[in-house]
């Protein structure tokens, strides 16, 4: 087995640089820490993370607490933050709390009570003053939380919502029917105030009937566009804009098999195949492999550095035109 002195002598470096390093130590070089890391990876070094929770006192772990490790977008963000995590000898302790306030709360103590040494979560819509990012570092994900001051990596939803609509409305479509989550979400309640910015300012009216803020599954996705095909306002809409990834899985497959796509759309966040329909789906690409990146590296450096500045951390979002947010009406 590879010890802690080993990956020293290979990098040319003290124990007690390696031992920073591995501690993510904010006092070590760049360079010198890429390289300590590199040989960590090639003499495939495991830390003992029992050794070293008990000289710290903390586990080695990180805590990530989402809504749900089945939502698409999640699953993205899980996979490339243990990714991230894993170069730094730091599994991922993950758990969902499907929107529920209580369990979130019941979630993350359970965490704290085993010491994780940081948390990343993707807050529900209740108070968060419970929290004490002051003893546990803390990541934000997707969105603030009530109640509390800590890191937030997310992207501008409204400005994302906006961008989507406009785009709908220069491609010449007046009337843009909207499908998306509960605004009970803070994010979902962003992207519907920028979809109503956007018709507003360029003097559209907001049509009440095509707005459906009430689908926070694939399922409930399908039959809101559904009720809307079906409806007396069908032939009022020409596009649809689709605020969130779970809205889209479940409304493309409907707008395919009922044959209308004609009808244009544009959605939140990109999903696999969505370059392979025809036609291709255009995207606000909200990448959830990036913000975990960016989340991940943000923990890791308040680990090194608790005294931290809080920090609002937006990502870019951009819109990938593929199709069917192009179609005319």
């Amino acid at each position: 087995m590879t010890r802690l002195i080993d990956v020293a002598d290979a990098a040319g470096v003290s124990l007690r640089t390696a031992s920073r390093v591995l501690n993510d130590d904010h006092r070590v070089a760049a360079d010198t820490r890429s390289r300590v890391l590199a040989t960590m990876r090639s003499l495939n070094f495991q830390p003992d993370a029992v050794a070293r929770s008990l000289r710290s006192g903390t586990d080695v772990s990180i805590g990530f607490v989402v809504e749900s490790i089945a939502d698409p977008f999640f699953s993205d963000v899980i996979d490339s933050v243990e990714t991230a995590m894993a170069r730094h000898g730091r599994p991922v302790l993950v758990a969902s709390t499907h929107r529920d306030d209580l369990r979130a709360q019941q979630v993350v103590e359970r965490m704290l009570h085993r010491r994780v040494a940081g948390l990343l979560l993707a807050p529900t819509g209740g108070d968060h003053s419970w929290l004490r990012p002051d003893r546990t570092p803390l990541v934000l994900i997707d969105r603030a939380a009530a109640g509390v001051s800590a890191d937030v990596i997310d992207i501008d939803d409204r400005q994302a919502a906006d961008d989507a609509v406009t785009h709908l409305i220069r491609h010449g479509h007046q009337r843009i029917a909207y499908v998306g989550d509960t605004s009970a979400i803070p994010t979902s309640s962003a992207r519907l105030e920028g979809y109503r910015q956007a018709l507003t300012r360029h003097g559209l009216p907001v049509v009440e009937n095509l707005v459906r803020s009430n689908s926070s599954s694939s399922r409930e996705a399908a039959e809101a566009i559904g009720q809307l095909l079906d409806s007396a306002d069908a032939a009022v809409f020409t596009a649809v804009f689709s605020a969130t990834t779970r809205a889209s899985l479940g409304i493309v497959p409907v707008l395919h098999a009922r044959a209308r796509t004609d009808i244009a759309f544009v959605g939140i966040g990109d999903f696999a195949m969505a370059d392979a329909l025809t036609p291709a789906i255009t995207v606000v690409d909200h990448s959830g492999a990036r913000l975990g990146v960016a989340a991940a590296d943000r923990l890791i450096a308040r680990l090194a550095d608790p005294t931290l500045t809080v920090e609002h951390i937006r990502l870019p979002a951009a819109i990938i035109e593929r199709g069917s947010g192009e179609i005319r009406p």
